[in-house]
């Protein structure tokens, strides 16, 4: 039972991680200095190692749906219009990728990627020589 509480604290505590990672990357991933799209590169960068890592970290793929599920609703909340009407995320002219958009689908893709990756922990234990005395 205790151990179901912090499998459960943890989830709670990476889904607040994704989700103040979601809204920072919402936020930045417009940013571009000249024509490179330094924020959506640092923002894509950042999420990718910030579920690769807590996946790596306790080698549990719903940690990493968890961290990744928040984001993905951060970045959903935040990319609409706001109750004052303004709009963070702004829609791209007709015939052009915004940055936006790339965000938007880029968060969900290295989720997934992430957390599909498959698993070599029992690949190497069996791999293992055993080194026991």
């Amino acid at each position: 039972m205790n151990q179901t509480w912090s499998r459960a604290a943890g989830w709670l505590v990476a889904a607040i991680a994704g989700g103040v990672y979601g809204v920072a990357g919402t936020i930045t991933q417009a940013y571009v200095w000249g024509a490179l799209p330094v924020g959506l590169i640092v923002a894509i960068s950042g999420i990718t190692a910030l579920v690769a890592g807590l996946r790596l970290l306790t080698s549990d793929r719903w940690t990493a749906l968890a961290c990744g599920l928040g984001a993905l609703v951060a970045t959903v909340v935040f990319s609409g219009r706001g109750p004052g009407g303004s709009v963070v995320v702004p829609a791209p002219p007709d015939g052009q990728l915004s940055t936006g958009l790339i965000w938007t689908f880029a968060v969900p893709i290295m989720v997934a990627i992430v957390v599909g990756w498959p698993s070599f922990a029992g690949v190497r234990a069996a791999a293992a020589p055993d080194r026991t005395n």
